[in-house]
């Protein structure tokens, strides 16, 4: 199912959060709307299940116009953040309300139960109730009762936020997994760049009401189109160095950092410049040399992560296959690879 979000707006009194926003799901795919808080994605996702009635714009589900049915007749199904079960009912019965509202029979719902709950692995939970449930048998049950109703569109709101951090991996796998079998169009909501990166096709990433890119995950790592992007995808975060325009490189006038400027980036003779580098483009590998003294060492396991403060304050981060040579005091000299950074003018925008 086709879903397009053609000049939507939402208010909330005189507060514009939305306006004129443009967006197209396709048929079978996973968006993640990504951003930080009070960015517009929630509002964007409830729109769309009909709790918020946009004040602009239509919503459309393939060719039909959803923008004023009530949530019950759009045919999706959600999944919150705080699972919204009902701790009275089975697990059974929490997977088949929704059947059971529509009044099937009794042996169709429990057909279905057992068929969805195959599909999400959890048909050795059925008589247990949510209280009996750690966090990721709660949030199958979740996502079990909303696609019994083989809906439309699947709506995640921020599905993984409560869960440990193996959990969450484990659940951004079965999600996708469910998601392609299916086939079902999805849009999830989330802050965690890794899951948006690991779980969907795209990603449109927010800003105060506005989607400021749109594109696959790689895309979008390595094609950012203003600083905001580029920091908020990548982890470890990309750092920036503050420099000047000078005669066709980047130059920060505190330190000897000079780094020749691909030929695409035009800029005025002394024009303030910002320089991105992702943490594995600073490391002993590159082609400019760069000097400074470890703040900090962090081991990942199979790799270490450093901060290195340069002369004059500023900031590198660098990660590299695990060493235990390199410790926090020490001076060390490694290198940019000029191939791999990113050219922002002041206010963010990309140069190169």
């Amino acid at each position: 199912m086709r879903i397009l979000l053609d000049n939507f707006s939402k208010s909330f009194g005189s507060i514009k959060v939305i306006e004129n926003m443009t967006l197209e799901v396709g048929h079978g795919e996973m968006l993640a709307l990504l951003g930080p808080s009070g960015c517009g994605k929630s509002t964007t996702l409830f729109a769309v299940c009909g709790i918020h009635r946009p004040t602009g714009g239509r919503i459309l589900f393939g060719d039909r116009d959803v923008t004023d049915l009530p949530s019950q007749a759009r045919n999706v199904g959600v999944v919150f953040q705080s699972y919204a079960l009902y701790p009275h009912m089975t697990v059974a019965e929490n997977i088949g309300f929704p059947l059971k509202v529509k009044g099937q029979p009794t042996a169709e719902i429990r057909r279905q139960v057992d068929r969805i709950a195959a599909l999400v692995q959890i048909g050795n939970l059925m008589d247990r109730r949510p209280a009996q449930l750690s966090g990721g048998q709660q949030q199958r049950v979740a996502l079990a009762r909303a696609l019994i109703r083989e809906p439309d569109v699947l709506l995640l709101d921020e599905p993984l936020a409560n869960l440990d951090a193996k959990l969450r991996l484990e659940m951004r796998s079965e999600i996708r997994r469910i998601q392609r079998e299916t086939g079902i169009t999805a849009i999830l909501v989330t802050h965690d760049q890794v899951e948006a990166m690991s779980m969907c096709d795209r990603i449109a990433i927010m800003k105060e009401g506005e989607i400021v890119q749109i594109a696959t995950p790689a895309e979008m790592y390595s094609d950012p189109r203003t600083a905001f992007v580029a920091g908020f995808l990548g982890n470890p975060p990309i750092t920036f160095l503050r420099g000047i325009h000078r005669q066709g490189t980047f130059t920060m006038p505190e330190s000897e950092i000079r780094v020749p400027l691909p030929s695409s980036v035009s800029a005025s003779e002394g024009a303030p410049l910002m320089l991105g580098v992702r943490p594995e483009h600073f490391t002993p590998g590159g082609d400019i040399a760069v000097s400074g003294k470890v703040n900090f060492a962090e081991t990942q396991g199979r790799e270490n992560l450093y901060d290195v403060q340069l002369p004059g304050g500023a900031l590198l981060r660098s990660i590299q296959p695990a060493r235990n040579d390199v410790k926090v005091g020490d001076e060390v000299s490694w290198s940019i690879d000029s191939k791999g950074v990113f050219v922002f003018d002041e206010d963010g925008r990309r140069l190169g």
